[in-house]
């Protein structure tokens, strides 16, 4: 059944397996429910070259963080970070100054695990392996050389030999096949996807630290921008990035005496879904259903909210599709809506759904989604560029694509 965890044991004095469901507080899900929280978030200005190698960057990201959250890097006994991070937790924490790590993990899928080191974070905090953590993401990708895609050797291995020899090799073809499919079979328009493009640059020509909070963008040079992977054009892809990210996560209880509001960590959900092929899943499923749905599913039934009472949105945009599929998979439209529902300025600051706040990966700076949790916390604190007022709760999402995770965060 869902909402509960039912165990079997075997009695002492009886030969019968008796079903026993346990009390609330022992499902841990309900133990994460609104008793942790973020409590500090940090970043250095986002750049093409930083100059800096990630060791360096993400040690200054943590240090903003605890700053800002009235804290010590001797509080700190946990520590979660991205799989593609080039570091390890011993030496970003002996740099620290941490006096011992007692937990640590480090999250794979790209894109798909910003938010699951929040979830992972406060799993070790509800079930007391750790008392603060800090998560971070570290990453120097600025420079075209240094993507994955443009050092692919002659033999492909994994998921990536199943499209990669048909061409297929970066991320945008990928996604722009998917994008094809969905205009095929939806009357999606480059349209919507235009409109996405406009509303995330709106919003970071309003952020001071966006990479291009000085570059208006409108519907007439978006639909001449320079075609990257039809139908995708350079208004529908993330800006590649050099940048440090970071936050704290701790108990509810140690929140109430820092120097922040909290941001209470609701519901959080990790998910693959059958079958998936890494980034080239649009064929998932018969309904063009992503990753994104089943951790949707698992988000929703562990939440006391639901997509309804979300304020605002931070939906994982590495490319404008994205958006539109995340708009369906988490519940805010149904299948194939996704494109119509970003009409008439519906996914802008004062529209009904305000996503992409802060301008996300398309126009503030892509960091595998790690500045969607920061922005997330800064509207429930009331500190965004583009408040959206009176933010009570907010979802940020991860990739739609690959193993993905997801969490909503709410005002205490």
């Amino acid at each position: 059944m869902r909402g509960r965890s039912d165990f079997v044991f075997w009695p002492p004095n009886r030969g019968e397996r008796t079903n026993v469901t346990y009390a609330p507080d022992h499902d841990l899900f309900r133990r994460i429910k609104d008793r942790v929280a973020i409590v500090g978030i940090g970043h250095l200005p986002f750049a093409k070259d930083i100059g800096r190698p990630i060791s360096d960057t993400a040690v200054e990201a943590i240090q903003l963080a605890l700053d800002d959250a009235g804290l010590a890097a001797e509080d700190v006994d946990g520590m979660c970070m991205l799989e593609m991070e080039a570091t390890h937790e011993v030496s970003i924490a002996r740099r620290l100054g941490v006096r011992g790590l007692a937990w640590w993990s480090k999250i794979s899928y790209g894109g798909g695990a910003s938010c699951a080191t929040v979830m992972h974070a406060a799993a070790a905090i509800a079930s007391g392996l750790a008392t603060t953590v800090v998560c971070h993401r570290a990453r120097n990708r600025g420079a075209a050389s240094s993507r994955p895609w443009s050092q692919e050797k002659v033999l492909v291995k994994d998921d990536k030999a199943l499209h990669t020899p048909w061409g297929l090799i970066r991320p945008v073809d990928v996604i722009g096949m998917w994008a094809h499919r969905h205009m095929h079979e939806f009357g999606t328009k480059r349209e919507h996807f235009g409109n996405v493009a406009i509303a995330a640059r709106r919003h970071a020509n309003r952020n001071p630290h966006a990479m291009t909070r000085d570059r208006p963008l409108d519907m007439k040079t978006y639909l001449a921008g320079r075609v990257i992977g039809y139908p995708l054009t350079l208004y529908d892809c993330c800006l590649e990035t050099d940048g440090a990210l970071a936050c704290v996560v701790t108990s509810v209880e140690r929140a109430r005496d820092l120097r922040q509001k909290a941001a209470l960590v609701h519901a959080v959900a990790q998910a693959s879904g059958p079958n998936p092929v890494h980034l080239a899943n649009y064929n998932n499923t018969p309904a063009m259903e992503t990753t994104s749905v089943f951790c949707a599913q698992s988000l929703w039934r562990r939440s006391d909210l639901q997509p309804r009472d979300m304020d605002c949105a931070q939906i994982y945009d590495a490319f404008t599709p994205l958006v539109i599929t995340g708009l369906e998979d988490y519940g805010f439209c149904k299948r194939g809506e996704g494109g119509p529902f970003t009409e008439g300025g519906r996914i802008e600051l004062g529209g009904a759904l305000p996503v992409l706040t802060s301008g996300g990966g398309l126009s503030e700076a892509y960091v595998h989604g790690f500045n969607l949790i920061l922005e997330a916390v800064r509207q429930i604190r009331g500190t965004s560029t583009n408040q959206v007022p009176g933010c009570k709760a907010t979802l940020v999402t991860g990739a739609s694509g690959v193993a993905t995770s997801a969490l909503v965060l709410r005002a205490a």
